[in-house]
């Protein structure tokens, strides 16, 4: 019998509040290439059909179809000077991950798993690109598919994924059943200096080439590669410092952080002056110094 507080319990619930946090952020893909998805507090949501967990709005969808059977890996990374971010990672074993695809656009049919139902007609082309993690596709319909067609067999380059958006075309970001949908056009009327943050595509040949699963900075366990990423609200985000935002966080870290990490950031937070030797415990001290500075001032 399974236990009914045991991990993959405790995620569930983590990722049923963060679904109902618009502040909460989403990433979904590999090093250079994947999708984001965020919405606006008031921003119409509906859930993916089929009973499925995500959300839906007219600028994307996030589905989760099996996010809770993932490795979580709460961590923060020192950024310059005295900023930080912070992540939770939802991580498959590097055994499970499948072959990057052939590096050439090829189609892949009907969309039956897209968010919205009336979406299913879409047709499907992955781009190619040299990921793991994740597949990144173009759903596109009517005259667009011979477009997308004539590009078969022939690698995605900087013009296609330029063209896309024109095509009417919805970005997709697919592991397993887990997924993030883009749609391009909307995107591109909302790319102001003062945009509403929401559904986003990135695709960076630079870091694509290194070939690297994550960031160097980001301390995910050997054996393990993140698929997908919860962004939380940030403390300082919004003037001041959010001592809510700063507690859950840490209930994060307790909960699914390196044992050792939290246990060194604990100390430094109630003062210890440590020197840690690795490059891991040195950006957790340098961000538990931070947070010291601010929880002072709070």
């Amino acid at each position: 019998m399974s236990d009914p507080s045991g991990p993959g319990t405790a995620l569930r619930a983590v990722l049923d509040r963060a679904l109902a946090d618009p502040a909460m952020g989403w990433s979904l893909g590999g090093y250079g290439a994947g999708a984001t998805f965020r919405r606006d507090p008031g921003e119409p949501a509906t859930p993916p059909c089929g009973g499925r967990p995500g959300l839906v709005t007219p600028r994307g969808a996030l589905v989760l179809g099996e996010a809770d059977t993932l490795v979580p890996v709460a961590y923060e990374t020192a950024l310059g000077g005295e900023a930080w971010s912070q992540s939770l990672a939802l991580c498959r074993p590097l055994p499970l991950l499948p072959p990057c695809p052939a590096p050439v656009v090829s189609e892949r049919g009907r969309d039956h798993a897209a968010a919205r139902a009336g979406d299913r007609d879409g047709v499907l082309f992955c781009l190619g690109l040299p990921l793991r993690q994740a597949r990144l596709m173009a759903r596109v319909r009517e005259e667009a598919v011979s477009r997308l067609r004539a590009a078969c067999g022939r690698p995605a380059d900087a013009a296609l994924w330029a063209a896309l958006p024109g095509l009417g075309a919805v970005l997709v970001a697919e592991s397993g059943r887990d997924r993030i949908e883009v749609v391009l056009e909307v995107v591109l009327e909302v790319v102001l200096p003062d945009a509403r943050p929401g559904p986003r595509a990135q695709w960076f040949d630079r870091l694509l080439r290194l070939g690297r699963l994550h960031a160097a900075t980001a301390p995910i366990p050997a054996g393990l590669a993140p698929v997908i990423h919860l962004h939380p609200p940030h403390p300082l985000d919004g003037g001041g410092y959010d001592l809510a935002r700063h507690a859950a966080f840490e209930a994060l870290l307790a909960r699914f952080g390196d044992p050792e990490l939290v246990a060194l950031k604990r100390r430094v937070l109630a003062g210890e002056a440590a020197v840690p030797r690795t490059r891991a415990a040195r950006a957790v001290a340098r961000v538990a110094r931070a947070q010291r500075r601010h929880l002072a001032s709070a």
